[in-house]
């Protein structure tokens, strides 16, 4: 390849110099919004690349990689023409660069650096290298002090970044003794997920140097560690490594090494030489090509992520000499530079064929692709599953990659994500789970199905629903209340007759997004054109579409009802009604407006609402939950007081008695001093000595917390019709109502009162005796002490875990000199070393 080769940097294209010229690399670059890919500009018929800042874009490596990598633009636009769900394709290179398709216009932070190291990136790791066990070796002794005790930090950090969840690791820091970084985890291994590493990066600032470093002792503890772990089957089971930071070795430790690992070889060794001697670079050296490692030296802290790299490649050469294309699939993950959308990468290495060089393992990269894991949903139609059930998925290590009660970032509106969103244990979420029965079903992949009670959160974790629900058991998991769903209606209707429906957006009737030629048809115009036969190729769902076409003919005749009450302004003299509203099972909706249409009523909360069949929103489910004839009434939580409106629904009808599949819902929505001044007539009967209230959608400025500090619950058993209890937790306040002109002080053990439930509603009257002085209450709080064994145990225990089906730790035809660049060995060492390695050849 010639050097002088240009390519389109994804930093540089469409920038100029100061003469208005395109600067090198970059040159005029076609970009386009795209909603596809949320709205950002990308070129859809070519790629880009991206380089990290600390190499150079015209590095004769890189020059060299990107051209022949060019062959992969008609590839990604082939795979994005058979399949248009697809969002980003890309190629990371073994080399740094990074090709991303479709093209995309990349900017750096504040400070004009992109951090991004495809390398380093989770997908990578998984897909160029087997699971690990590594014990990290870090010098502290006297000769380590200053800048060197700085690099080696940063060494041992940047290793860490390159363990994944099915990797196993520990720190041992050594002078003239064995330091273990967590002393509570002597002699083990833990998990490298992203908590343990974060505690342990703690600990690393908490290093510091003085005394002599006695090497010998610390990787016999190493060994040891490996071995006595690798027995117990817990670990990764599979590649083993010692990683060595120190700035010299006085010495080989051959004895060592051929007490605990020749002749196999099965622990390889990486040491890395920190400052700029090179005194010891040859003892250092000689350790890894003895060991099938590789040695760096890293003299300053902007050498250290690209020689902590090196490993990596010398882990993949046994799974590329067996030419093993394992496909991985990463956890969930939120890429914030691009949307807030959950998504998983599938990726598989990509390695040189060539026979002349196939016993160096040669790792040209990874390719990979993004999969929004609501594109993984769509697979199972939530529209069969019934109003509560709800499917979720797990990875071989119990981690949920998707789940209803999964939320990644905060609700503060800035979209930030959690620190371990994607490390989140399947046992976190399914509360009644308490013996890890589905967990470790679901790990294990076994199959079957089985009734366990759930409970599950609604309206963000304000609310909670228990039900029973059979779990069924498979690559995924299915939840199905039981009961709901069962019964469903379908009728022999014409499109003709059905076409006043309104449906959502969602591709739940016909797939239009899959073909080009398809995708700008709505769902109303895909359903005509396949059930009058003239596109019967579009796949469409038949039985949801005779389902919401009987739908829309049954409930037509709620339009003309609801004209007639806009028009009779009798019926509505209030003016408090500003919306009514249907919603049925199969995504069919109607609604209608009692206020100007050009009042925007629905706040953000309430968009989030809209009805689907893919979706059934929370008034929908409240609803469907109530004994047939009742009313469920609530108020946003998350509102303020200004334009508070509250909403009514009318339970679910069913066809027949004790079926609980809701034919539909109706409801409305009205403003919340309307429904106050309803409420407060029917409470005129009530004596000035007391005050009545609903126990849950107080307005705000009506509750004042009690304590900041102190939450008390009194309990109240109400039965339902699922035939369970439910708690209703009663925060004890200090209630002020300006209407009723008294202060009213609730009190546990001196205040009495009286409770009810009103009749076809889920609200509560309360009626509270005001004559009780409660300043004698005394709230007493237990002092707790904090325990460290609690939080060691935690970092000790594991949880039941499927290991990955392939395992490539070593292979016989590694060339094993290709371990380092230091100086050229002294002729006695290369004397040393010729013995051992003739000896493996020959086994």
């Amino acid at each position: 390849c010639s050097p002088q080769y240009e390519y389109f940097n994804a930093v540089l294209i469409n920038e100029v110099d100061e003469q208005g010229n395109n600067v090198e690399l970059g040159g005029e670059f076609l970009l386009e919004p795209n909603d596809h890919f949320n709205n950002l500009s990308v070129n859809l018929s070519l790629s880009v690349v991206q380089v990290p800042t600390n190499m150079y874009n015209k590095d004769p490596d890189i020059v060299n990689g990107v051209y022949w990598s060019e062959a992969l633009n008609k590839v990604f636009v082939d795979n994005f023409e058979r399949d248009p769900t697809l969002i980003w394709q890309y190629f990371g290179s073994a080399k740094g660069f990074f090709r991303q398709y479709p093209g995309v216009k990349w900017h750096p932070d504040e400070h004009g650096v992109i951090g991004f190291d495809c390398r380093n990136r989770k997908w990578y790791i998984q897909a160029a290298t087997s699971p690990k066990d590594v014990v990290i070796l870090v010098d502290v002794s006297g000769s380590m002090k200053g800048l060197r005790l700085t690099i080696a930090r940063q060494t041992v950090s940047s290793i860490l970044d390159t363990l994944g969840d099915d990797d196993f690791f520990n720190i041992i820091a050594y002078n003239q003794e064995i330091h273990y970084v967590e002393p509570c985890l002597n002699g083990t291994l833990v998990r490298a997920d992203r908590t343990n590493k974060d505690h342990f990066r703690e600990h690393l600032d908490k290093l510091f140097a003085k005394g002599i470093g006695l090497l010998g002792e610390a990787l016999a503890e190493a060994f040891t560690i490996l071995s006595d772990f690798n027995q117990t089957g817990r670990g990764s089971v599979c590649s083993q490594a010692i990683m060595l930071v120190t700035d010299g070795a006085t010495a080989m430790y051959d004895d060592v090494f051929e007490r605990y690992n020749w002749p196999e070889r099965k622990v390889r060794i990486f040491p890395y030489l920190i400052g700029r001697e090179s005194a010891f670079a040859d003892n250092l050296k000689w350790m890894a090509c003895a060991n099938k490692g590789y040695f760096s030296q890293i003299s300053t802290l902007a050498d250290v992520q690209e020689n902590v790299m090196r490993y990596l490649h010398v882990m993949s050469r046994p799974k590329v000499i067996d030419h093993e294309h394992d496909t991985v699939w990463t956890e969930a993950y939120v890429d914030s530079a691009v949307s807030t959308t959950l998504m998983t990468t599938v990726a598989m290495p990509v390695f040189s064929t060539k026979n002349e060089t196939k016993n160096q393992g040669i790792l040209l990269g990874v390719v990979g692709t993004d999969i929004p894991l609501q594109e993984l949903m769509k697979l199972i139609p939530k529209h069969m599953l019934g109003i509560h059930g709800y499917a979720f998925a797990i990875t071989n290590n119990g981690y949920i990659l998707t789940h209803p009660e999964l939320r990644p970032l905060y609700q503060d509106g800035q979209k930030r994500r959690k620190p371990n969103y994607s490390s989140v244990d399947l046992s976190e979420v399914e509360w009644e789970d308490k013996d890890d029965a589905l967990r470790n079903a679901m790990v294990n992949r076994r199959t079957g199905t089985f009734s366990m009670e759930v409970k599950k959160t609604v309206d963000r974790g304000v609310r909670l629903q228990i039900n029973m629900f059979s779990v069924s058991i498979s690559d995924e998991g299915l939840a199905l209340s039981r009961g709901h769903g069962k019964y469903f209606f379908r009728g022999n209707v014409s499109v003709e007759a059905g076409m006043s429906l309104q449906t959502s957006a969602f591709t739940l009737y016909s797939e239009t997004h899959e073909q080009h030629e398809h995708r700008h048809l709505t769902q109303i115009q895909a359903i005509k054109l396949f059930m009058t036969g003239r596109r019967p190729h579009l796949k469409c769902d038949r039985e949801l579409i005779q389902e919401v076409l009987f739908d829309a003919v049954v409930t037509a005749p709620l339009e003309a009802y609801w004209t007639g009450l806009a028009l009779n302004k009798s019926e509505n003299s209030d003016k408090g009604v500003e919306i009514a509203f249907l919603g049925t099972r199969t995504g069919l909706s109607r609604t209608n407006l009692f206020v100007p249409a050009d009042q925007d009523f629905l706040t953000a909360e309430d968009k989030e609402g809209v009805f689907n069949a893919d979706h059934f929103p929370l008034w929908y489910k409240r609803a469907a939950e109530q004994v047939p004839g009742t009313f469920v009434y609530s108020i946003p939580f998350s509102t303020g007081m200004q334009n508070k409106k509250t909403h009514t629904r009318h339970g679910s009808k069913c066809a027949s008695s004790g079926c609980r599949k809701p034919s539909d819902s109706v409801g409305i929505q009205m403003k919340l001093e309307f429904f106050q001044r309803k409420f407060w007539t029917a409470c005129r009967q009530v004596t000035t000595s007391a005050i009545c209230f609903t126990i849950t959608e107080l307005p705000d400025e009506l509750i004042t917390p009690f304590d900041n500090h102190i939450y008390i619950y009194i309990y109240v058993y109400v039965y339902v019709y699922i035939y369970i209890y439910i708690y209703v937790h009663i925060y004890i306040y200090n209630i002020i109502n300006s209407k009723c002109s008294v202060i009213v002080h609730l009190c546990l053990g001196c205040r009495s009162f009286v409770i009810q439930q009103i009749p076809s509603s889920n609200l509560f009257m309360v009626v509270v005796d005001k004559k009780c002085d409660c300043s004698s209450c005394i709230f007493i709080l237990d002092a707790f002490e904090h325990n460290e064994s609690l939080k060691c145990d935690r970092l000790k225990f594991q949880k039941d875990r499927k290991k990955p089906e392939s395992c490539h730790p070593f292979h016989p035809e590694e060339n094993a000199m290709e371990c380092g660049s230091a100086t050229r060995l002294s002729s006695a060492l290369t004397a040393a070393l010729l013995p051992l390695i003739a000896a493996t050849i020959s086994r």
